[in-house]
């Protein structure tokens, strides 16, 4: 196929103990999908359904690197997620067949402008500019699925400079794995390549310029980023 300007790359991920990597199609991530993180939030987790926003497929950073202060904010937050890999394709999944989707488990960090997202919210407008920049999904290498041992009760958990800030278990999601998987499937059609960034637990905040974020979910690959000058 002929194009009339050079095609972009392809958006990646690393995959743990392999050379080849996994092709990125969309990212979906799921807003104040933990009880804590949304009460933070001032929300009440108990009358909203899931909602999601998207980040663009080259938003994805490899761990190890370090990205540029993004523009136009003064508030960058970290938040620590489980990713979710999809490798098949899926239209209307029931939850009790969600699991057959899943390709595989990475580490990953939802960075936001949390200034940018606020004055959204007050002007009724949409989330973009907040969460769909440049470098704003960093993930650790994925792990296939039958590799990736307890996932529903493992640790999620960030630190910045080494100090502890998010700390929880991803028992506690309020939509678990395989329903945020199925209602995803229910509004589009999965396909492989597909990443879902389940949600952050509570004690989002703050990084700066020159910090450091670690963080890990049980005993998948833990994720390293550091934050650079402004870009």
């Amino acid at each position: 196929m002929d194009f009339i300007l050079p095609a972009p790359p392809q958006a990646s991920v690393a995959v743990a103990g392999e050379a080849a990597r996994f092709p990125v199609r969309r990212i979906f991530c799921v807003g104040r999908n933990y009880a804590a993180h949304a009460r933070e939030m001032g929300k009440d987790p108990d009358r909203e359904p899931p909602f999601f926003f998207t980040k663009p497929a080259d938003a994805v950073v490899d761990t190890g690197a370090t990205i540029p202060y993004p523009p136009e904010t003064e508030n960058l937050h970290h938040e620590i997620e489980l990713v979710v890999a999809i490798g098949a394709e899926g239209r209307a999944v029931p939850k009790e067949k969600a699991r057959d989707l899943i390709w595989g488990y990475g580490v990953g960090i939802d960075l936001t402008r949390r200034d940018l997202q606020t004055r959204a919210k007050e002007m009724g407008r949409p989330w973009d500019w907040g969460k769909a920049f440049d470098n704003s999904a960093p993930c650790a290498p994925l792990v296939r699925r039958a590799e990736a041992g307890a996932i529903d009760d493992a640790r999620i958990w960030l630190a910045v400079d080494g100090e502890r800030r998010q700390d929880a278990s991803v028992e506690e999601l309020i939509w678990d794995i395989p329903e945020i998987v199925s209602i995803v499937s229910h509004t589009m059609v999965l396909r492989p390549g597909d990443l879902i960034y389940t949600g952050t637990p509570a004690g989002v905040g703050a990084v700066t310029p020159g910090q450091r974020m670690t963080g890990g979910v049980g005993d998948l690959p833990e994720i390293d980023i550091t934050i650079g000058p402004r870009g």
